[in-house]
C-alpha cells in the first residue's frame, strides 16, 4: 500500500515518518480541531483536545472508506509549543489510543491562533487507499 520513505544514513524518526509513497485513492481530510461531533468542546486541556481531533480525522477518513493505517499525511497546527514539547508523553499515548503505532509523514507548526478561540490543536491530512 505505501512505503515509507527514510534516506539512507539518517537517524530513525521518533513519532512519524520523514517520507511516505503510496497509490490508490487519495482522502483529503480538511483540518479538523478537538470538538465533538456536534461542534462542542469537552475540554480545554491540550491533550484531551488531541485525542479528539485525532478521532475527528479517523472518522472522516472513514466517511471515504479509509482506516488509521491509510492515513500518510498529517499537518498539526499548535497555539502553545511550549506545552506540546512539555507534554509529549501524553500526546504520545493519546495518539497511540487512537491510531496505534502508524506513522505517517507529519509537519507540526506553532501558529498565534486558530478560528475557533478554544482551539488549541488542528490537525489536517491525507489518507491514501490502496488500488
Amino acid at each position: 500500500m505505501f512505503e515509507v520513505l527514510q534516506p539512507a544514513g539518517w537517524a530513525k524518526p521518533s513519532g512519524y515518518a520523514n517520507g511516505i509513497a503510496a497509490r490508490g485513492k487519495m482522502i483529503f481530510i480538511a483540518g479538523q480541531i478537538g470538538w465533538n461531533e456536534s461542534c462542542a468542546f469537552e475540554s480545554d486541556d491540550l491533550v484531551d483536545q488531541i485525542r479528539q481531533t485525532l478521532k475527528n480525522v479517523v472518522a472522516v477518513a472513514r466517511a471515504g472508506g479509509a482506516e488509521p493505517e491509510h492515513i500518510v499525511s498529517m499537518t498539526w497546527f499548535l497555539t502553545d509549543r511550549k506545552e506540546y514539547s512539555a507534554r509529549l508523553k501524553e500526546i504520545g499515548a493519546a495518539y497511540r489510543s487512537v491510531m496505534g503505532r502508524r506513522f505517517p509523514a507529519m509537519t507540526a507548526l506553532q501558529t498565534a491562533g486558530l478560528i475557533e478561540d478554544r482551539a488549541k490543536v488542528e490537525i489536517q491530512a491525507i489518507a491514501v487507499m490502496p488500488e
